[in-house]
């Protein structure tokens, strides 16, 4: 695999934030850097500081590296390296992401001359404790395969291709700074064909603590109620709060056991994960109560 910088060389370029360790950035790259049957152009956009920065610079030569400033917000930074990557195609990935052999190779064949939007399926790459497993199948039991081929609803934003043509097109939508489902949204209400791949498989590989997802599942959740809650009146954002609050946890817990045992697969990590399942539902709905009740606050720039 060659590393190209400009458009006349890569034929994709992928966007990597890196908002948590290097040891995360570490084994992304790595994984990156394996036989991808692409020329690529890897961004890594970092609001860590300076020993990312500079080690990434040292085991990593040939990777773009995107300095921005602590507090910039994930959607943020893809939107700056959006603009600075100079390939065709764009794929967005996040720093504890794993893909395999030739999955560069894989996305490019998949997005083809048709399609402007193509994404993979997430499988669990953290099975070190059952706090991570439980927190993978509270987040991603819609993304873990086996799921259908073909246009989809809504498609993982970690595991992402598009066209960079297609993406200029977006380029106030991506100026919003909100989570890509936003982007996503736009995209089909013009038309754009959101298709699916699954057997395009990346790892998922992020260690948690139960508190640390507590968290985070607070936070992403606060942060996407409180983008939703732009333009609602104030007696909409009291009630849809209340809602989140007491019917959203049950319905995020009954839907994660239906989509994993619907799948067959995972089942006695399932059974496992369920008393954490419970406070993390209701973190869930708590953070979206908060995010309709009392706006996002600082939310979004602390989720990683």
């Amino acid at each position: 695999m060659t590393l190209g910088v400009g458009v006349d060389v890569s034929e994709l370029s992928v966007i990597v934030p890196a908002v948590n360790s290097y040891d995360d950035v570490f084994d992304c790259l790595t994984a990156l850097h394996g036989p991808q049957g692409a020329d690529l152009e890897i961004l890594v956009v970092d609001r860590t500081g300076p020993l990312i920065r500079e080690s990434v610079a040292r085991d990593f030569p040939g990777v773009r590296v995107i300095s921005v400033p602590p507090g910039t917000t994930i959607p943020q930074m893809r939107t700056r390296a959006i603009h600075e990557a100079t390939a065709p195609a764009v794929a967005v990935i996040e720093d504890h992401v794993i893909v395999p052999e030739n999955w560069a190779r894989a996305m490019l064949d998949a997005l083809g001359a048709d399609n402007e939007v193509v994404a993979g399926a997430v499988e669990n790459a953290a099975t070190d404790s059952l706090s991570d497993w439980a927190a993978f199948l509270c987040e991603y039991s819609a993304a873990l395969p086996p799921l259908p081929t073909g246009p989809a609803e809504g498609v993982p934003g970690n595991n992402t291709i598009y066209r960079r043509e297609t993406l200029a097109r977006y380029d106030g939508v991506l100026a919003e700074g909100k989570w890509e489902n936003r982007l996503h949204d736009a995209m089909k209400a013009d038309g754009v064909k959101l298709i699916l791949r699954p057997d395009i498989v990346v790892g998922h590989k992020m260690h948690y603590t139960f508190g640390l997802y507590m968290s985070q599942r607070y936070l992403y959740s606060r942060s996407y109620a409180g983008a939703m809650s732009d333009g609602l009146s104030a007696p909409q954002r009291v009630v849809r709060g209340g809602a989140a609050l007491v019917l959203l946890p049950p319905l995020m817990f009954w839907r994660t056991i239906s989509r994993v045992t619907s799948k067959k697969r995972h089942l006695g990590k399932l059974v496992q994960s369920l008393p954490m399942l419970v406070p993390f539902a209701v973190s869930w709905g708590a953070g979206e109560a908060a995010g309709y009740w009392f706006g996002p606050g600082d939310a979004l720039a602390r989720v990683r």
